[in-house]
């Protein structure tokens, strides 16, 4: 996938020598929960909007530098880590770096959401199987054995749970039935939490993704 279409610059950076008044005013004509501060083409760190309420009006942020949030990804940082950034630091604005550390922009959340809905994982027709064991007993090498060796498509999978010393991991498979392939986790010991022919895990997700989408449009 391509991200770098989805750099965005549509909110310029703040400088330090900026008016708290003034950046309290720009976080009320946007949905952002950060603006990045940036002097000469370096990133000093990202204004909260919940921050920004307790800064004395008449101050300039050059005043907080001490209390900005300090995040960022690199230009090169695949999609996915953007997203796990993202879910990290609570944030809908994502800073991009260039390989000399440099500014260039930033990602919105709602945009690598959309990528997430676009993958295989959402669009490909295929069964939802979640499968649990022992933390230290699985491997993603087995499992994708499992389901291959029974004529099945591992499409996407991904660790839905991790407690108690077990793991459960959320698999879509496509190609096949899962019947011969839940009889086959079994075999290896794998605990089969649900397993259904139906997309309808996959619209569950869907749903919750499309319902933030809006949620970050308002």
């Amino acid at each position: 996938m391509n991200l770098h279409s989805y750099i965005n610059n549509d909110i310029l950076p703040l400088l330090p020598n900026y008016p708290v008044k003034m950046v309290r005013g720009m976080f009320s004509d946007c949905t952002n929960t950060h603006i990045p501060v940036v002097e000469d083409n370096r990133l000093l760190g990202n204004i909260s909007e919940d921050d920004v309420q307790g800064y004395d009006p008449e101050k300039k942020v050059n005043d907080y530098l001490y209390a900005l949030d300090v995040f960022f990804v690199q230009k090169s940082t695949s999609w996915l880590d953007v997203l796990e950034a993202f879910a990290k630091y609570n944030a809908n604005v994502m800073p991009i770096l260039d390989a000399n550390n440099l500014y260039v922009g930033y990602y919105e959340l709602i945009d690598i959401m959309g990528l997430f809905n676009e993958t295989p994982f959402f669009n490909e027709p295929g069964g939802i199987l979640i499968v649990e064991k022992g933390s230290v007993d699985y491997s993603f090498s087995e499992i994708s054995q499992i389901v291959e060796s029974n004529d099945g498509k591992l499409l996407g999978a991904f660790i839905s749970a991790d407690e108690d010393d077990l793991t459960q991991i959320t698999l879509k498979i496509g190609n096949t039935g899962l019947n011969n392939i839940i009889q086959a986790f079994r075999r290896y010991s794998y605990n089969i939490v649900s397993g259904t022919e139906e997309d309808t895990y996959i619209e569950g997700l869907k749903e919750r993704s499309n319902y933030l989408d809006k949620f970050l449009k308002i």
